[in-house]
């Protein structure tokens, strides 16, 4: 049975940088309607201390979630030395797809489609996927690639994660300034070599009572237009819904592999909110009865670059196999643990071994 591993990867960082100063004169509403009275900046402060988001990166009015899939897998596709042509596959996590001005969400046609003809391929055979799934929707998307491998329908594949969130942010929430833009893409390919690439991996899908954690609805603010939809999400039931499974289900993944924590390099795990990352980390180690660990394990963009969703975890692999972020390396023959939650709610968790 081939293995699934990762020969190129590409990332796309937008140029502008949002600050504190972007949000000083928003006008700030409760999840419940109440205007909030207490100064923006105030709120502004008590946010960056929970989220340790201090800026994030928002695209220019001029690109579009697909152009910037495309620049990221234009560059992952030449870091592999792969011809377009050879893709069997092109799979292209988003949420909300090529955002229209008005804030809709536009899948057609699909996002994968556009970018395969932006790369100008012209292999009909090249199979173009949109996987939506919420912020987890990369890894599952390189979950998939890997169960497409294994069955032995693909060789070489293309996997995309990018978002524009800042276009789908009420304007009245204060969790706007938790969302940011990017992409990330890599190109995976099967291999002979054994014991290497994806070893492991699960998902979970509880589609109960988590059902509308996140979602869309209209503007927090009732006197303005209902009829628009952003996103939304209730930070509290996530966090606790984070907290309680997110850990159980890296451990069981890590399980699977045959492996223990002492056996994992480094965690890179979608990032919303830090103090919700540091918690799930150290209630990993918990579960391993370790107190003291290196926290370093778990690599942090969402100080700079803010939640980018899907496009957080490949973008992070994409700086750090090409030392671009300080102090953080990948091993030969490590083994790295991706992993997100998200929308649905879903989580997932896969094992990584490089070659």
């Amino acid at each position: 049975m081939p293995n699934t591993i990762i020969i190129g990867s590409g990332s796309y960082i937008p140029n502008r940088v949002i600050g504190r100063d972007y949000f000083m004169n928003s006008e700030f509403y409760t999840e419940d309607g109440v205007k909030i009275e207490k100064p923006v900046e105030e709120t502004i402060a008590k946010f960056v201390e929970i989220t340790e988001i201090e800026n994030r990166r928002f695209i220019e009015d001029d690109l579009s979630n697909s152009q910037i899939g495309y620049e990221a897998a234009k560059i992952a596709l030449e870091d592999a030395k792969v011809d377009g042509e050879e893709l069997d596959y092109i799979i292209y996590a988003s949420n909300f797809g090529e955002v229209t001005e008005n804030g809709y969400a536009d899948f057609m046609p699909t996002m994968a489609a556009r970018v395969k003809n932006k790369l100008g391929i012209k292999n009909r055979k090249c199979v173009t996927y949109d996987m939506i799934f919420g912020c987890p929707g990369w890894v599952e998307a390189m979950i998939l690639s890997d169960n497409l491998i294994k069955a032995k329908v693909a060789k070489t594949i293309l996997v995309i994660g990018a978002e524009t969130l800042s276009r789908v942010t009420d304007p009245h929430d204060r969790n706007r300034m938790i969302f940011a833009d990017g992409a990330g893409a890599v190109v995976v390919k099967a291999t002979d070599e054994e014991n290497v690439g994806i070893i492991s991996h699960n998902t979970i899908c509880d589609n109960g009572p988590e059902l509308n954690y996140l979602e869309n609805a209209p503007s927090i603010n009732k006197e303005v237009d209902q009829k628009r939809l952003y996103v939304r999400m209730l930070g509290r039931k996530i966090y606790e819904y984070a907290l309680k499974n997110v850990p159980v289900a890296i451990k069981d993944t890590i399980t699977d592999a045959g492996l223990s924590i002492e056996d994992i390099d480094k965690i890179l795990i979608h990032q919303a909110n830090a103090k919700m990352d540091y918690a799930m980390i150290e209630r990993l180690h918990r579960l391993y009865d370790i107190k003291e660990y290196d926290h370093s394990i778990s690599p942090m963009t969402i100080q700079d670059l803010g939640n980018t969703s899907v496009a957080t975890i490949p973008t992070m692999y994409d700086l750090i196999i090409k030392g671009k972020m300080e102090g953080q390396t990948f091993k030969e023959k490590g083994n790295v643990v991706m992993t997100s939650v998200g929308a649905g709610m879903n989580i997932n968790a896969l094992v990584y071994r490089f070659p």
